[in-house]
Formats: structure tokens, C-alpha cells, sequence
């Protein structure tokens, strides 16, 4: 988890921030759990990166068939 926070923060890590995702999910990581945690970035980093990150974790929920509850 911080990992792939720092990769938001950071921004324009988009590619590096997929892996981590995709590395997070692998482990057990709820995509739940990753959506909430970049929500509670926005008031440190601003909507923009999260919102970024939140896009780039869609993808990935897309391309694995998960549907968020």
C-alpha cells in the first residue's frame, strides 16, 4: 500500500502504478481497500493524481473482471 500511495503522489508514474496494483491484488489486497486508500490522498496531493490513480486502478479492475461492491 505504500507503494503504490507513493507512486500516486509522486504522479505520472501511471505505468509503475500498474504493476503495483496489479502486485497488490496478487496478495490478497482488496481493490476496495486500494480505492479508499488513494481517496485518502486527496487532501495531500490533490484530485488530480488521485483521480489519475483511481483510473488507473479502474483499468485494471476491467482487464481482471473485478466489480467493485
Amino acid at each position: 500500500m505504500i507503494t503504490i500511495v507513493s507512486l500516486l503522489t509522486a504522479g505520472g508514474c501511471e505505468t509503475q502504478l500498474e504493476v503495483h496494483i496489479n502486485g497488490s491484488l496478487n496478495v490478497g489486497i482488496p481493490p476496495e481497500k486500494i480505492i479508499e486508500t488513494f481517496l485518502q490522498c486527496v487532501p495531500y496531493t490533490g484530485f488530480p493524481k488521485v483521480l489519475n490513480a483511481v483510473n488507473v486502478a479502474k483499468k485494471i479492475f476491467s482487464t481482471r473482471n473485478i466489480i467493485l461492491k
